[in-house]
């Protein structure tokens, strides 16, 4: 049973992106998705946990069912963030989708060190771009059961 027929909200997406380009990559690339799904963005680590725990100007904000996180932010990198998303209680469920530029050794090993759900690297390329994106949508929207709260 895919999410759509298990459920009767829109997928949602936490795009924690601070590159102007990745974010309208992703948006172009969601676009082409067979399920309409809902994409959040804040552009760096401070405003995704303000996000996630509905602070500040966020306090409307709706829990995302998947994060999609780059690495290399401003005021709190990704890692930090990660950190802070698996250690909270009622955040820790969330499916954390490290997708990035990086890949060094010691960021693939610190991103499931703080129980990343999975680590991608981000192509360059538009069309190799949208294909991992669809792979992410089909992955985490059709064959996934995630958590309902």
């Amino acid at each position: 049973m895919d999410f759509v027929r298990s459920s009767k909200q829109k997928p949602r997406v936490l795009l924690v992106e601070d590159n102007p380009g990745d974010i309208r990559l992703t948006q172009e690339a969601l676009k082409e998705s067979e399920v309409e799904i809902v994409l959040d963005v804040v552009s760096d680590g401070e405003q995704a946990l303000d996000f996630l725990m509905k602070r500040n100007k966020y306090t409307d904000s709706i829990r995302p069912h998947i994060i999609l996180l780059d690495l290399n932010l401003p005021k709190k990198n990704g890692i930090e963030v990660l950190k802070e998303i698996k250690a909270h209680d009622s955040l820790k469920k969330i499916p954390v989708i490290v997708l990035t530029t990086s890949d060094a050794y010691h960021d693939i090993s610190k991103a499931y060190s703080f129980h990343a759900n999975c680590y991608i690297l981000k192509p360059v390329d538009f069309d190799d771009f949208a294909k991992v994106i669809r792979l992410i949508e089909l992955f985490w929207f059709n064959t996934v059961q995630l958590p309902n709260e």
